[in-house]
């Protein structure tokens, strides 16, 4: 969580700082700051300016109105709190001791508290309730203790810390340089012409519009940025790494709002392209063929598998729910589905020829990461399902596919799971055929349909202004129950998890044959029932469990097939999607449910890209 920028170079710093805020503000908006070093000339010393404000970045250009914004080089943050509630005080950058040294700092220091309490009988007071301000004061410690320059002080002072961390820190006293140091936090760095600019970020869109050229900072890695220098890395123990430049591919219209008047709904409507970006150079429709370099170059190793196990968090693992459906059925190899919080602490069975799937929009996300960790140490091979080109997740598996669906700003994730199930669809398909498990009919049928898959998304999402004017009754809805069969279950999870998460609206999901298991007990006349009952092979069964419903006096919902006249007769409202085949439906039964969630919170008056408590990567535990 959290966004760090950071920027050294020939130009004005605070302009790039915020903008660079503004967009990673989906990953914290508790608070922010900036540092700035003014310009040094023989006249003046450099001067280090600090400005923070508690809520928005839009607050902090605020705060620094009228105040000294000169410099070229400054550092800048905007928070999701750990430790210590939203305020200024506690807000990024924190100071050292000597007023000397500021940093910002993602993730969290572990053993924050015994270094605290070293720190307080060496004579250090602390202002504020953050783990933050006990690292900046520890360096400088060992600047003190060691008297040694800034780069091996934050070595030696890393080396007492556990947890995970992301920092960039500056020196009032050196105005050419940054440090910055990672692990198991994501950190990337710029690099501009002829190394005249620098730029860091906690990801590559704040970066991609000045430069293409990246370097992806690996764990324990600690990187000295300077005016005019190329990169320098060393790992703690002071070894020299050799710095990798990778080149960035980001689309900058994918980074603002479009004409849309919220991220989230520009990112609904752009589904259909990401899908035609997703499928493009995968599924050769004209000739019925589905190619995934993943599965050419692994085949032997992935189709001999004993089983897959798909670890994942929120709407990654409702996505791995359906991918779990798709790889049984059509490959005839088992496969679990795990939350990767539970996979890592549970001590799992993990077998040698099994393969791991991470799936994973930023490819950050922590308990994943920790997750594939401990799989690879047993050996199995892993499979990266990411959207975030250069993350730490994909760099750290053995293959895996790209989703392609371009930057998703909106912190509740729409494009980035209907780009996940394309993928696992995908992978399902390929490996059917490569093992024999699937028909070479059903296999063209399923190619040649997925391809109409963006076009019939298109066709859903017209009915957007039915869903905006259906909301308005259900805007003081306090509870919802959703409920799905075979397929449709897990869209069922995903749509009541839109709800919570946008709306703050008590939403659950069930297998709707779960429903009288207790879930029952909770409708009346003001339970909003939400059922996604597009066609297949236990819609008769559906149907039954909409009666139960309406004989308890229930408000149904009903996302069908376009065409359904059964299901007309019983709802309360009917959402129609076009008609696929069944282990389809899903990518367009999500849509409505997106809609409805987003159409509900904002006739609620709420921020839909930026939901109380949440941030887009949840890179801590």
């Amino acid at each position: 969580m959290c966004g760090i920028v950071g920027y050294i170079g020939k130009q004005q710093a605070f302009d790039i700082l915020i903008k660079g805020l503004h967009r990673l503000e989906y990953r914290g908006y508790d608070s922010s700051g900036v540092a700035l070093l003014t310009n040094s000339s023989e006249n003046q010393d450099t001067q280090l300016h600090v400005y923070k404000a508690k809520g928005k970045v839009a607050d902090l250009e605020y705060a620094a109105k009228d105040k000294d914004i000169s410099g070229t080089m400054g550092i800048a943050h905007t928070r999701w709190a750990t430790h210590g509630e939203p305020s200024v005080t506690n807000a990024h950058p924190h100071l050292s001791q000597s007023g000397n040294l500021a940093m910002v700092h993602n993730g969290i220091i572990e053993n924050y508290a015994v270094l605290r309490d070293q720190l307080k009988e060496k004579g250090f007071t602390f202002k504020s309730e953050t783990d933050t301000e006990v690292l900046v004061q520890l360096i400088e410690y060992m600047q003190q203790k060691h008297n040694c320059n800034l780069v091996d002080a934050v070595r030696l002072a890393l080396k007492k810390c556990f947890g995970a961390y992301a920092i960039v820190i500056i020196d009032q006293r050196n105005p050419n340089q940054i440090i910055a140091a990672r692990k198991a936090s994501p950190m990337v760095i710029g690099v501009g012409q002829d190394n005249q600019e620098f730029y860091i970020a906690s990801d590559a869109t704040p970066i991609a519009e000045y430069t293409k050229k990246v370097l992806y900072v690996d764990d324990e890695q600690v990187v000295v940025i300077e005016r005019g220098k190329e990169l320098e890395i060393f790992d703690l123990d002071a070894t020299h790494v050799d710095v990798q430049l990778k080149e960035i591919d980001v689309d900058i219209n994918m980074l603002d709002k479009g004409g849309f008047p919220h991220f989230m709904l520009k990112e609904i409507f752009d589904q259909p392209q990401c899908l035609r970006d997703c499928m493009r150079g995968r599924i050769l429709a004209h000739n019925n063929n589905l190619v995934l370099s993943a599965i050419r170059a692994h085949k032997e190793r992935l189709i001999r598998a004993r089983r897959f196990i798909i670890v994942a968090c929120g709407t990654s693992w409702h996505a791995g729910l359906i991918g779990k459906q798709m790889i049984e059925q059509f490959c005839r190899i088992p496969v679990e589905v795990d939350y990767a919080s539970e996979f890592r602490y549970r001590n799992p069975v993990i077998y040698p020829d099994d393969v791991v799937i991470a799936i994973s929009q930023s490819g950050e996300t922590a308990d994943t990461l920790a997750a594939i960790e401990l799989a690879k140490e047993r050996g199995a091979m892993i499979f990266g399902i990411v959207n975030a080109v250069g993350s730490s997740i994909a760099r750290q598996t053995d293959t895996g596919i790209y989703i392609h669906v371009g930057p998703e700003i909106g912190v509740a994730s729409t494009k980035a799971f209907t780009g996940q199930l394309t993928c696992l669809y995908m992978l399902g398909l390929a490996l059917g055929i490569e093992i024999g498990s699937l028909d070479i009919q059903d296999y063209t049928e399923m190619i040649q349909e997925l391809d109409y898959i963006p076009g019939k998304i298109e066709i859903a999402l017209k009915q957007n202004e039915r869903i905006e004017w259906m909301a308005r009754e259900f805007t003081y809805a306090s509870n919802f129950l959703y409920l799905g069969r075979g397929w449709n279950y897990p869209v069922a999870l995903e749509g009541a998890l839109k709800l919570k998460e946008i709306s703050y609206i008590h939403a659950e999901g069930y297998p709707a044959a779960e429903m009288k298991h207790g879930p029952i007990a909770l409708v009346d006349e003001k339970m909003p029932v939400l059922f996604v009952a597009t066609h297949h092979k236990g819609y008769q069964k559906i149907i039954s469990n909409m009666e139960e419903v309406k004989a308890r006096g229930g408000k149904i919902i009903a996302i069908i097939t376009d065409g359904d006249k059964e299901i007309e007769k019983i709802a309360d409202e009917v959402i129609p999607v076009p008609k696929t085949l069944p282990q389809f439906a899903p990518l367009l039964s999500v849509i409505p449910l997106q809609l409805l969630a987003y159409h509900i919170a904002v006739q609620k008056g709420l921020n839909v890209d930026m939901p109380r408590n949440l941030a887009k990567s949840v890179t801590v535990e």
